[in-house]
């Protein structure tokens, strides 16, 4: 593919992971961005944070200040693992709205919890309150038409691609029909106090002139070994981007932690240079491992 110009983005060739598996070895990073010069180093620091990374990964990029965007593997589908908590949220705030009614204080409880300390039985509980239809209902509505809920209460083995991902985020983060204003500020405020040890992922090497929102997901199966994943948004310095970022195949969780630091802090660096006196966000180097694909409660 030729260098383009398409309006005032800039389409760059795509650049081909290396080091990975045979699979991902045939899958490129693609980037464009308004600002000249950006898509190309994004695309060529990405890349070279994967290229001696093993498993598969996929990877969402969007930062609204530079229209900047960056895909890899965005329509593969992986275990949801905990990044679905956000999307129950969003459906229990957007289900709430349609009946105009506050969240209950058992809701709002639950919620802190499924959020901020990755409760899996706070998930299931809202999970089965909430129900299929309405689970449904808000995919629809949210446009995350490749994002399939778990069956028989395994919000875990919710199946969900990177092109959703972002599309949630995006919902979040900017004014919109689907969630209101109120909603998007309770979601953000509840993924900016996540427990010190799940905030690893995506923020790994944000400036600290950045406010940080993340929830991530990690669970193991016999088969693809190791799914982790890390959904972070982020607001400051003239720059308001978000990242998704889905792995499996990986050996250990601190693996699949890594590679998605590696893919952070490449992004980070580059959409937003800073001085040396600026500090980066440096991730608990202890993640707390814990399993999520887990049935209904009662």
């Amino acid at each position: 593919m030729l260098a383009a110009t398409v309006g005032t983005a800039v389409l760059v060739p795509a650049l081909a992971v290396a080091g990975a598996t045979p699979a991902a070895a045939a899958t490129a990073v693609s980037c464009t961005s308004a600002k000249a010069g950006l898509a190309a180093k994004l695309q060529k620091d990405i890349t070279a944070a994967l290229a001696t990374r093993k498993g598969t990964v996929a990877v969402g990029l969007y930062d609204r200040s530079t229209k900047t965007t960056c895909t890899l593997r965005a329509t593969s589908s992986y275990d949801s693992a905990s990044t679905v908590k956000v999307t129950v949220l969003a459906t229990l705030l957007w289900d709430a709205k349609k009946h105009n009614r506050y969240l209950t204080s058992t809701e709002a409880s639950l919620a802190k919890a499924m959020i901020t300390q990755s409760d899996n039985t706070a998930t299931s509980k809202l999970w089965k309150q909430l129900g299929m239809t309405k689970i449904k209902g808000f995919l629809a509505a949210a446009g995350m038409t490749k994002t399939v809920p778990g069956a028989n209460g395994y919000w875990g083995l919710t199946q969900e691609n990177v092109t959703d991902e972002q599309k949630l985020l995006k919902l979040v983060t900017a004014k919109n029909s689907v969630l209101s204003d109120n909603s998007r500020a309770y979601i953000l405020k509840l993924m900016g106090q996540v427990i010190s040890s799940q905030r690893w992922g995506t923020p790994a090497g944000a400036p600290s002139s950045v406010s940080v929102h993340v929830k991530n997901g990690w669970l193991q199966r016999s088969t693809h070994g190791w799914r982790v994943h890390s959904l972070g948004t982020f607001n400051g310095a003239g720059h308001d981007y978000m990242i998704s970022v889905l792995t499996q195949d990986n050996s250990t969780m601190g693996y699949g932690v890594t590679t998605i630091q590696n893919v952070a802090k490449a992004i980070h660096k580059d959409l937003v240079p800073t001085t040396s006196s600026v500090t980066r966000y440096t991730p608990t180097s202890r993640p707390r491992e814990a399993f999520v694909a887990v049935p209904q409660q009662g």
